[in-house]
């Protein structure tokens, strides 16, 4: 799922967005909350019409700022307490709130308001975010459900698999349409988020889809899958892109090099977007070091065909029954190209897109 925070993923249309693969997009409650705001998106009557996407759109609760406002928030049992980031107000998100704002956003997926914490972290801070979302979780189903929204509750715990596990049984407890595994990839080693995933693996219902929250590179993907994960979103593919990097299967590529200067092949020339059909690599640069938004469009253009196009692969193999192969072939070669970067800081990894 493409990261549109705000309705919008960055320098994309949606007629874009469908051209190169994309089913459904993330938008976030907090931000959304605070603009448009909730009059403006009852007037469109939510946020498909607002923004002109006919496809669905899954929400974030507002729960990932309490891991990544910091010292704009306070923690109750009630709810979160936030100093917006834009103007300071005052703002008291609880579960609540957060059911009825997704409702006026009109999302066809809603998550649980969930207390996410960064790692690492002590044991006592982990199980009482495990147990502080499942009290959320039962409050948020205190609002009158939406009949034509889904909504999916969000597994917790840290790198701990008792508490994961606990975390697990609490949430299966509730009405839900689906899981999602948040808190990883919020500090870890990616051998310890690994490690989570395959552990907890047989206990997830296989009449549900799972959904790992804000994960990852292609390599992530590929060994999140083979735990039985079905659902990604990331800022990466999009992020990268406008700072000038292409994602490939052999990593990703930095198109200020001045390699490319006068390089005249495209970023792939196996890909089929409309960037690798068309300009070179020289042409892209020559884009990047003028600070033109044609590079930045061409990136994310790029790097959203890449992603859609691998999760494709991965379908095709799991249908054709040689995911297993597929997974042996890609594995040393995702692990090379996508190294584990976890000496980066959780500010740098989770900041807003």
């Amino acid at each position: 799922m493409p990261v549109g925070t705000v309705g919008a993923v960055k320098t994309m249309s949606p007629h874009e967005l469908k051209e190169v693969g994309s089913q459904i997009i993330l938008g976030n409650t907090y931000h959304l909350y605070l603009r448009p705001g909730l009059e403006t998106l009852k007037l469109f009557n939510g946020l498909h019409k607002f923004m002109n996407w006919d496809k669905p759109i899954l929400t974030d609760s507002g729960g990932f700022q309490v891991f990544s406002l910091g010292k704009l928030k306070k923690l109750t049992e009630e709810g979160v307490q936030f100093q917006s980031h834009l103007n300071g107000d005052t703002i008291f998100l609880t579960p609540e709130l957060s059911a009825q704002i997704q409702q006026t956003i009109g999302s066809d997926i809603a998550m649980l308001f969930d207390e996410c914490v960064a790692l690492p972290n002590t044991e006592k801070n982990l199980r009482e975010a495990v147990h502080r979302s499942l009290r959320w979780g039962q409050r948020f189903f205190e609002v009158p459900r939406h009949p034509y929204q889904k909504i999916f509750g969000i597994i917790q715990g840290g790198t701990s698999v008792p508490l994961r596990l606990e975390s697990l049984e609490g949430t299966l407890k509730l009405p839900l349409d689906g899981l999602a595994v948040g808190g990883l990839s919020v500090g870890e080693p990616h051998a310890e988020m690994i490690h989570v995933l395959s552990e907890i693996a047989a206990y997830l219902p296989q009449n549900l889809p799972h959904y790992l929250m804000g994960v990852g590179t292609p390599r992530d993907i590929l060994e999140a899958v083979n735990c039985g994960i079905d659902m990604f979103d990331c800022v990466l593919p999009t992020r990268n892109a406008r700072n000038g990097g292409f994602f490939t299967h052999d990593g990703l590529l930095n198109i200020r090099n001045s390699s490319h200067t006068h390089d005249q092949n495209p970023i792939d020339a196996t890909c089929l977007c409309e960037c690798c059909k068309n300009y070179s690599r020289a042409y892209l640069r020559h884009l990047f070091l003028t600070k033109e938004i044609l590079g930045l469009r061409l990136a994310t253009l790029h790097n959203l065909y890449y992603y859609h196009r691998f999760m494709s692969e991965i379908r095709n193999a799991l249908d054709n029954g040689t995911f297993p192969s597929f997974y042996e072939m890609m594995k040393p070669r995702l692990t090379v190209a996508y190294p584990d970067r976890t000496e980066r800081s959780s500010a740098e990894v989770f900041k807003e897109d």
